[in-house]
């Protein structure tokens, strides 16, 4: 039986295509698939000089993929080829040997990448090659096989991804230095409002206690009056008749009172704007971190329903040096995520109580009331082999529905500085002040009751209304701020 001819051999031969010739835009998240990648299987058992005619025939082919029976074993690089075909009686060793015999030579390292892999991790570890290597082609395994992707390709799109990264932190950049100059111009702002509330309120203030000691005067000479003259004229009577008089001496020293407590807490809540607007201070400064925190409580009197318990366990805490402007702002952003949690319960809550309400025979139990708790004490924490030091423990607990596993996974992720730069969270924000600023500790607890009510499922118990659970360690969310004592 003769031969076939090179032209039938080289017609048999499946000839290369190429993947994604549809141009997507590159972003950061792109991978090896969304490049054009060559697709050219040929079997070990065909000659040398088959390759090099496809070669010739697609001069932008960076390589093959060597296949034995259709099973993967291997890839040749165009380059490699014609290292090997320039060597002394190359033409004829390896152009008219099968190109299992071209393999065994020129066997290497070879470089096989998920097609999923992000173009810039591919970069990476192509340049981590030997330098040998680095223009060898990259396997790239996808569901339908095998491809290549030809370096140079690879090296063009990490320069475009890295220009856009480049962009995307300039702008990012400066949106965030927009954003500052916003926040420094609002909080001069506020602190100047806050200013002009605490001159009147001084005012108001400064003369309270004198506007008592007077009225306390007039009453007791109306009190003298009265004694020495029993029986008043007419006219007089009649007009103590029509100004209430006795109502009037009961309630005079009320209103006094009511005028001066709306006066303390004005000046208070005035104060505390001022000391929450004071996030740019350059040096830190002793501070009593219950007065702050307590502040913050005031500010956010208005989302404090009656409904929202707040327990404090203040511990005997020394004034601690600290930025305390940034502190606030910490303790702003967590008190208001238990308050964001704590109110999403409370109208889930009663929506299920409402809706199984006519399918419940007994009465169902009360809810616990929404809590939030405050715990601050000094405690020691062992540094490995150094000596224990001290540190100021600040713990916030609320005993709403906790954060699922998927939620914790993405707030842990957020604490990373390369995720923080993605999307700056209230929370990455206030992870950053913590440790960066002041080497301090931020720590997340959270026991959802959605684990709960699969912990339930897994026990063959029927779903029904959940309640909050009173322990705080069952259910809720607990964030503890770890501050070193100097």
């Amino acid at each position: 039986m003769g031969q076939p001819s090179r032209s039938a051999a080289r017609q048999s031969i499946r000839m290369p295509t190429l993947s994604g010739e549809n141009y997507k835009a590159l972003d950061l998240e792109s991978a090896l698939k969304d490049l054009q990648l060559h697709q050219f299987e040929i079997e070990t058992s065909r000659v040398g000089l088959e390759l090099a005619q496809v070669f010739e025939h697609h001069p932008l082919l960076p390589g093959a993929i060597l296949v034995d029976v259709g099973n993967f074993v291997g890839m040749i690089s165009r380059q490699r080829l014609l290292e090997f075909l320039i060597r002394p009686q190359g033409i004829d060793l390896f152009l008219q040997q099968p190109l299992s015999v071209l393999q065994s030579y020129a066997r290497c390292e070879l470089l096989i990448l998920p097609g999923d892999t992000p173009i810039l991790t591919a970069a990476h570890q192509a340049l981590r090659r030997s330098p040998t290597l680095l223009n060898e082609p990259i396997i790239v395994q996808m569901e339908t096989g095998y491809l290549l992707l030809d370096v140079h390709e690879l090296n063009i799109a990490h320069w475009q991804i890295r220009g856009i990264e480049t962009q995307v932190r300039y702008e990012r950049t400066q949106a965030q230095m927009i954003q500052s100059d916003k926040m420094a111009n609002l909080g001069r702002l506020v602190d100047g409002v806050a200013h002009e509330i605490l001159d009147p309120v001084s005012f108001i203030w400064g003369n309270l206690s004198h506007i008592a000691t007077y009225s306390q005067e007039m009453l007791q000479l109306l009190a003298a009056y009265e004694q020495y003259l029993p029986t008043p004229p007419a006219a007089l009577a009649q007009l103590q008749a029509d100004v209430e008089l006795d109502y009037l001496r009961e309630d005079l020293p009320r209103a006094i009172d009511s005028v001066k407590a709306g006066a303390e807490r004005l000046s208070k809540l005035a104060t505390s704007l001022q000391n929450f607007c004071h996030i740019d201070e350059v040096y830190p400064k002793p501070t009593n971190l219950h007065e702050a925190i307590d502040g913050i409580l005031l500010l956010l009197k208005s989302r404090l329903t009656s409904d929202i318990h707040i327990i404090k366990h203040y511990g005997q805490l020394p004034p601690v040096v600290c930025y305390p402007g940034q502190l606030n702002q910490v303790f702003m952003n967590i008190l208001s995520n238990c308050l964001d949690s704590l109110l999403m319960q409370a109208v889930s809550q009663q929506l299920d109580l409402e809706m199984q309400r006519p399918h419940l025979d007994a009465t169902p139990p009360t809810p616990i009331k929404p809590t939030i708790e405050i715990t601050t004490q000094v405690c020691t924490v062992a540094q490995g082999t150094h000596s224990a030091t001290r540190w100021i423990a600040i713990r916030i607990a609320d005993n709403g529905t906790g954060l699922s596993k998927e939620a914790q996974r993405q707030l842990l992720e957020s604490f990373s500085v390369k995720r923080r730069t993605e999307k700056e969270t209230s929370l990455a924000v206030s992870y950053q002040i913590v440790t960066a600023k002041h080497g301090g500790k931020f720590k997340v607890r959270s026991h959802s009751l959605e684990n709960q009510e699969l912990q339930r499922a897994a026990r063959g118990e029927e779903p029904g209304i959940t309640w909050i659970n009173p322990d705080l360690t069952a259910t809720g969310t607990e964030f503890e701020i770890l501050l070193p004592l100097t």
